[in-house]
């Protein structure tokens, strides 16, 4: 579904992203661990057309180069990113929070039937956010906002869901909660590129997995494998050899 092939990226003078070849297959969830720096941010960035890659790197979806194509071309294709830190807009409501993230869909500025449905649909995922639909989003928890950031990423119906660091600042019982939202999205054909600092939770969702050091990937397998590999356990998972 996804493929990226030797994809660099820079911000000004600073290369972040150097060679980077990961891909995604339908139906996935793919985690991508490293520390804070290491890259994961940008590429994800670079992914959903906020920042432009160099020349000759290949970023296909569904068969298509995506490189240089702009943001909202690229959610019209099928592809939603949830911002670390969540993003949602404070002064709109929850509801119109979902209203923009259809904007890409929407006919002669109005809302269809189609529109209505998905929005219905994700009350019933998080019901939180109908009981709250005309309170301002800055007034939410962090739980609820980030529920709000994903709702409103479903909106826009994307085959390949880019979650940045979903579980950032919230309580344990909330992630818990949030990693069981990633799976039944999955579980509804959505694949998902994850990127997140709980990187035990991450692998264990995960069918694959890659780690990224400064910019480059040095690892790639099974989240299973990846969970057991020494190395992995002992930069990444707090655990000693």
């Amino acid at each position: 579904m996804l493929k990226l092939n030797n994809v660099n990226a820079a911000y000004g003078p600073v290369h972040v992203l150097k060679d980077v070849t990961i891909n995604v297959n339908k139906g996935e969830i793919v985690s991508l661990i490293g520390s804070n720096g290491a890259g994961k941010s940008t590429l994800l960035r670079t992914i959903s057309g906020l920042l432009k890659p160099h020349a000759n790197s290949l970023i296909e979806f569904e068969g298509k180069n995506i490189a240089s194509l702009p943001p909202n071309h690229i959610v019209r294709m099928g592809i939603s990113h949830v911002p670390e830190g969540r993003r949602v807009f404070p002064g709109l409501t929850v509801r119109e929070n979902l209203e923009v993230g259809a904007s890409t869909r929407l006919k002669r500025l109005m809302l269809t039937k189609e529109i209505e449905a998905d929005i219905e649909k994700v009350y019933e995922r998080f019901p939180r956010l109908l009981e709250r639909a005309n309170q301002f989003a800055w007034s939410l928890s962090g739980g609820e906002q980030q529920m709000l950031a994903i709702g409103r990423a479903l909106v826009a119906r994307p085959k390949l869901m880019l979650l940045d660091e979903p579980s950032l600042g919230l309580a344990p019982n909330l992630v818990e909660e949030v990693f069981d939202i990633i799976r039944s999205i999955n579980a509804d054909n959505t694949s998902i590129l994850l990127v997140e600092q709980n990187a035990v939770m991450a692998l264990k969702i995960a069918d694959r997995g890659y780690i990224i050091e400064n910019g480059r990937i040095v690892k790639e397998g099974l989240g299973s494998e990846l969970l057991r590999d020494p190395d992995v356990a002992a930069a990444y998972l707090g655990i000693a050899h």
